[in-house]
């Protein structure tokens, strides 16, 4: 089943959000201001919402999508900023179907596109974005810290 983050729930995702971004080697992961951070993206913000997904009762994956535009197709376009789904639980179908709702949440609201980018690295991830009808961008993607 899949959910909206709330007040409700938003503390069942937490050691989740934790573990994605361990996997992504970031240095300083604090709890309280993910909590804070995501606390913010529920289903009435514009900006975007996170969601999870619950098997058997229990916070299994997650996926969090942004709003913002793009000149190159004069549109607005959802960014799946994060996706994640517990070990135990890939080869599922979670990602997919986290990756799906969200496509549907895009369209729902307005956006032309879903898109998203992933490390080199992370083959399994490459391997279920792949199966699906996406279109792939050499494109590189850069950084710059203000």
């Amino acid at each position: 089943m899949i959910e909206p983050v709330s007040d409700n729930n938003i503390d069942e995702v937490l050691p989740l959000i934790r573990k994605y971004l361990e996997f992504y080697k970031v240095a300083d992961i604090s709890d309280s201001r993910n909590k804070e951070f995501f606390s913010q993206f529920g289903a009435s913000n514009p900006a975007g919402c996170q969601f999870i997904f619950r098997e058997s009762g229990s916070v299994v994956g997650f996926a969090t999508v942004y709003f913002t535009f793009t000149s190159s197709i004069t549109a607005k376009v959802a960014v799946l900023n994060d996706l994640y789904t517990s070990p135990g639980q890939r080869g599922k179908g979670v990602g997919r179907q986290l990756i799906e709702h969200c496509r549907s949440f895009a369209a729902k609201n307005g956006a032309a596109r879903l898109q998203w980018v992933t490390a080199p690295d992370n083959e399994p991830a490459q391997k279920l974005y792949d199966s699906l009808q996406t279109g792939k961008s050499s494109w590189h993607f850069y950084t710059y810290n203000t």
